[in-house]
């Protein structure tokens, strides 16, 4: 295993505050603790942006957020909405989960109107947008791969594996979710312009499943298991790892 630096692995980090029983002192703490460790970004609902910018103000720390989440059904212009006034509110980093149902029915047209619509939000005021698959809904790579082509053209920044609660139920009544596979990955690589970047979420929770996936080119994550992460690179014991994505 080639030798990373705390830094490098803070930087690959997302800190997830989006579970939906969080409340105002859990996100709180989890932007105290994001700050502490100074990783790439928080997460968080987006309610909570000014108050993620209000605590991070003066750190390296950026603030991100969620569009249509977690099941990307909402209007094209309601997405837009979102992320006009998740901006306003201060977020730098825009999560928009795509329309499942609209990919499925491959009406890609408008599939990349949807996207065109936010990016060009996103764009026009600095902001990176990183667009949501849910893999776990899209039963073949095709869906993967028009994806990541129609992101390519329209320049977006980041695609990304899953929200982390896209749990689907079987026929049984159970409920099973995969979240950020390495085959996916690989596909999503592959496919993606060199310039877009991936984005790794749901059931990465370990320094060794962070270390696996940046092998296949993800250069972000998202982890409600931080600490644990983090501190796992120097072997230090103590880190709490949360239940989630």
């Amino acid at each position: 295993m080639s030798k990373v630096s705390k830094l490098e692995i803070a930087k690959m980090i997302d800190h997830s505050l989006l579970h939906p029983t969080m409340d105002d002192q859990t996100l709180i703490e989890g932007c105290e603790l994001a700050k502490k460790y100074n990783v790439a970004s928080v997460c968080i609902k987006p309610y909570a942006v000014k108050l993620a910018v209000d605590i991070l103000q003066g750190s390296d720390v950026m603030v991100g957020t969620v569009i249509g989440f977690p099941h990307g059904n909402s209007r094209i212009d309601v997405k837009v909405f979102e992320t006009e006034k998740a901006i306003e509110d201060g977020a730098v980093e825009i999560d928009m989960v795509v329309n499942s149902g609209k990919v499925l029915s491959e009406d890609w047209d408008y599939v990349t109107d949807e996207i065109h619509a936010v990016v060009e939000v996103t764009k026009a005021h600095g902001a990176a947008l990183k667009v949501i698959f849910e893999n776990d809904f899209l039963p073949k790579d095709s869906y993967k791969i028009k994806l990541c082509k129609i992101c390519s053209v329209l320049s977006v920044e980041f695609v990304k594996t899953s929200t982390g609660y896209g749990y689907t139920k079987q026929a049984d009544g159970t409920y099973n979710y995969k979240g950020a596979t390495a085959e996916d990955l690989i596909l999503m690589r592959k496919h993606s312009a060199p310039e877009v970047e991936i984005k790794a979420a749901g059931g990465v929770r370990t320094l060794e499943d962070t270390l696996k996936v940046r092998e296949l080119g993800v250069t972000r994550i998202g982890a409600t298991a931080t600490e644990a992460i983090i501190l796992a690179v120097d072997g230090i014991e103590g880190g709490k790892t949360p239940d989630g994505y």
